[in-house]
């Protein structure tokens, strides 16, 4: 199992820089295209402030307990993965982008599995 969540963790921590990183370095303007027309109803820095958070959850994810301080972190991010999941489900809901949030949905769950199973029986 600890396997199985490291393996979760990886891939979470991959998506969510993937995720993030533009939202931090690209122009508003230049989002709406490839993320949909939910960028258009938050300010910049909301969408600066959003991907900078996706970055530290995947960032949260791996580090601590790779190095060993504070290992405890990874699953703190795990449930701020969470939040901004059900943050996102409400975004794409207001656009009714349906296939947008089956994703949400799945990585919500996956970090969840990954808060439940360090927090609980395979914490580090």
């Amino acid at each position: 199992m600890n396997i199985v969540l490291w393996v979760l963790q990886g891939t979470l921590a991959a998506v969510f820089v993937a995720a993030g990183l533009p939202k931090i370095a690209k122009p508003k303007e230049e989002l709406v295209a490839p993320m949909g027309e939910w960028v258009n109803s938050f300010p910049a820095p909301g969408i600066r402030l959003l991907g900078l958070a996706e970055v530290l959850g995947a960032v949260g994810l791996v580090v601590p307990p790779l190095a060993g301080v504070a290992p405890v972190l990874s699953p703190v991010a795990a449930v701020g993965i969470v939040v901004i999941m059900v943050g996102a489900i409400v975004a794409h809901a207001r656009e009714s982008a349906g296939s947008k949030i089956a994703m949400n949905i799945v990585l919500g769950v996956l970090a969840a599995v990954v808060a439940w199973g360090r927090f609980g029986p395979y914490a580090f």
